[in-house]
């Protein structure tokens, strides 16, 4: 029993990382055969990301090879870190304790964001940013209420301007966000900031399961393996058995 309670309790931050709004989340439909969307994603997460979020259980050297990035050409455009080797670890230089003091607690790591939050998810909190001056930031958002973090991508964006639904309830006036547009002041159109959110997702899921393809080929290949194994060894126990009957 004692041993099932502490269980209970290693799994409650993954449980209460996995809870959100209750918003209904937009598909992903991420795809990880998808080399240059892989590639676009990774240079979105190094370049609008790791200032503050680091990657530290993958390494420039396996991201790089995997997603079909020269090694030469990784090192020159998304390894920011003058004294960093190719073969390092993808951390970032921020302090915790400054991190902390920025922004009240050291930003996650986010090599494993995608397989503790979802795709879905991700991909939706990407796209639900909204301006809120009485935020810190200035901006909250739909998923994730009082969100603790700037809009990294408004640049690419815009500014989301709020669609607010206003209800009376019991006389009380009750102000809803349901929907954000972009201001237009983006360098991306809503077509295409929705692909690079999608890029970066993609990017987020492989780093989440590095091998995933791999062992989704592999499954293909044993379960081969056994539909042939069991006819031969039906084969070789009709033949066994046919001297006995």
């Amino acid at each position: 029993m004692k041993k099932w309670i502490l269980v209970l309790f290693a799994m409650l931050p993954s449980l209460a990382m996995a809870a959100g709004a209750n918003v209904p989340l937009d598909k992903a439909n991420n795809d990880l055969s998808d080399q240059a969307s892989l590639q676009n994603g990774a240079k979105l997460f190094m370049n609008y990301c790791f200032a503050c979020h680091s990657a530290q259980y993958q390494r420039y050297e396996r991201v790089a090879t995997d997603i079909g990035i020269p090694l030469e050409l990784m090192k020159e455009n998304l390894v920011f870190d003058p004294n960093a080797k190719i073969g390092d670890l993808m951390e970032n230089a921020i302090p915790d304790e400054s991190a902390a003091k920025w922004f009240g607690a050291p930003p996650p790591d986010l090599t494993l964001v995608a397989r503790v939050r979802g795709t879905d998810w991700l991909y939706t909190y990407l796209r639900s940013f909204y301006a809120d001056p009485a935020r810190p930031f200035g901006v909250n958002n739909i998923v994730f209420p009082s969100v603790g973090m700037p809009h990294v991508l408004e640049e690419l964006q815009g500014i989301p301007v709020p669609i607010i639904e206003t209800k009376v309830v019991d006389g009380e006036t009750i102000e809803t966000v349901v929907g954000i547009e972009s201001d237009g002041t983006g360098e991306l159109n809503q077509e295409e900031y929705d692909q690079a959110v999608r890029d970066l997702v993609n990017f987020l899921e492989y780093s989440g399961d590095p091998v995933k393809l791999e062992r989704h080929a592999l499954g293909w290949w044993v379960m081969a393996f056994l539909v042939i194994f069991t006819i031969v060894v039906v084969l070789l126990k009709k033949e066994y058995w046919r001297d006995v009957h």
